[in-house]
């Protein structure tokens, strides 16, 4: 079969229920993600997929590598952050294969339209990690309509120049990737977009908010600002977008070989919508990991499809290598396993133990099974995930044969990687003197 076009796009803090297809609710002007949902009717659902992490960067790590994120220095940061800037050692090494590496030297043509947040210039860049194309911004949030990050400088580039533009970020990012369809349909090598959005990432703006902006400048975290109403209109205005994507594929007849995924590279924040799950971003229960999953590939998937396929970020790298028929570097060794079975036969269904570990208030997961450990705060949990998905009755005494042997099983894992640096930082933003816990 002729290579695929690929695109995968990421959104930004998105929640488990945020979309309507994973039951979220409509919003007060109507259904807030009908574009999403109908990729979702037309192709297929995951409804166990996860983030590699709880927080931005180091799903972005695991996500370009194909492997667990914790072999890399960068990744150990949750997540990098301004301070980083000029660092040589916080983010993606040019030298480590990557998926956009890989499929180029497959043939793919390749671009990152959207958010980096794997390291700063003068060291590390999108076009030193295999990308040919990049637009966007390089840190982990900017404001929407001056692109500003957090110390105010400005942060929208065009490959390694800073480029100024008018207008709403998210708008811009899904304009400038129909032009990367318009101009790639014209050319005879299949294609890989990135599509990663900053929405619905803060500050709270929709499209009709520049007036705001001024005043959100020195403080994108934006506190005293937003509610749901603005949250999902900022997700409304993605699905538009996207919608736009679609259509520039039908266009040009390329969208029945153009594998589409979607998901996002964590859980919800404060405005989610996570039901039924517990937790939200920086979390190991299952709010801030279980995100979704959605795959659209007429030419492979059947529509109307939903798997209950345990994956996580990792896993969806390797198989979009697996679709390209392009090899993994023998050097480096995936942590991921290809997920084309699944897409082939959403039936199909195999063991795959999933692991997870964060510095921030010592937390630690696996997901085996039906089964999940967990720890926070030196506290274990040992939770019935299908009969129990918002983790409160807690198994640990009950079965404490199952919860040894699930630490067991984590601790042997965690051995085989390296050991989270003694420098390593959380940066939260926030606490609960600026908002209740969730």
């Amino acid at each position: 079969m002729k290579q695929p076009n690929i695109i995968f796009i990421v959104a930004d803090d998105l929640g488990y229920a945020d979309l309507g297809c994973y039951g979220g609710r409509d919003a007060v002007f109507g259904p807030v993600s009908p574009v999403l949902d109908g990729l979702a009717a037309k192709g297929l659902k995951f409804t166990q997929g996860y983030a590699n992490s709880p927080v931005c960067s180091p799903t972005r790590f695991a996500l370009m590598t194909a492997r667990y994120q914790y072999r890399l220095r960068g990744a150990a940061e949750e997540p990098i952050n301004s301070k980083s800037r000029g660092s040589a050692t916080l983010g993606l090494p040019p030298e480590h294969p990557t998926l956009p590496s890989l499929l180029r030297d497959a043939g793919y043509r390749t671009a990152l339209i959207g958010k980096w947040h794997l390291g700063y210039l003068p060291n590390f860049s999108p076009l030193r990690s295999g990308y040919e194309e990049f637009f966007g911004p390089t840190s982990g949030g900017v404001d929407y309509f001056t692109h500003c990050d957090s110390t105010g400088q400005h942060d929208l580039n065009f490959g390694e120049q800073e480029q100024r533009h008018e207008g709403y970020l998210t708008d811009l990012l899904s304009h400038r990737a129909v032009d990367y369809v318009n101009r790639m349909a014209l050319q005879p090598a299949p294609f890989f977009l990135s599509l990663h959005y900053t929405a619905p990432h803060w500050p709270w703006e929709t499209r009709d908010d520049a007036s705001k902006a001024p005043a959100i400048k020195d403080n994108l975290f934006d506190l005293a600002g937003g509610n749901i109403h603005i949250y999902r209109r900022m997700i409304h205005h993605m699905d538009e977008g996207i919608g736009w994507l679609m259509a520039a594929l039908e266009k040009h007849g390329i969208a029945r070989n153009t594998l589409v995924v979607f998901t996002s590279d964590n859980g919800g924040e404060r405005f989610s919508d996570n039901w039924p799950l517990v937790g939200g971003k920086m979390d190991l229960t299952e709010g801030g990991i279980r995100v979704p999953w959605v795959a659209h590939w007429p030419e492979m998937v059947k529509p109307g499809g939903e798997s209950t396929q345990h994956c996580m970020t990792m896993d969806w790298s390797v198989t979009l290598l697996d679709a390209a028929g392009a090899a993994t570097h023998p050097d480096y060794p995936p942590d991921g396993v290809s997920l084309l079975p699944v897409l082939r036969d959403a039936s199909h269904h195999f063991h795959r133990p999933l692991h997870w570990r964060m510095n921030h208030r010592g937390q630690r997961a696996l997901r085996d099974g039906d089964w999940k450990y967990l720890m926070v705060d030196g506290n274990e949990y040992l939770f019935n995930i299908p009969a129990d998905e918002r983790e409160r009755a807690n198994h640990a005494r009950l079965e404490p044969a199952r919860l040894d042997a699930m630490r067991a099983a984590w601790q042997a894992w965690d051995a085989t990687m390296p050991a989270i640096p003694a420098g390593a930082t959380v940066s939260l933003g926030y606490s609960y003197q600026d908002m209740p816990q969730r």
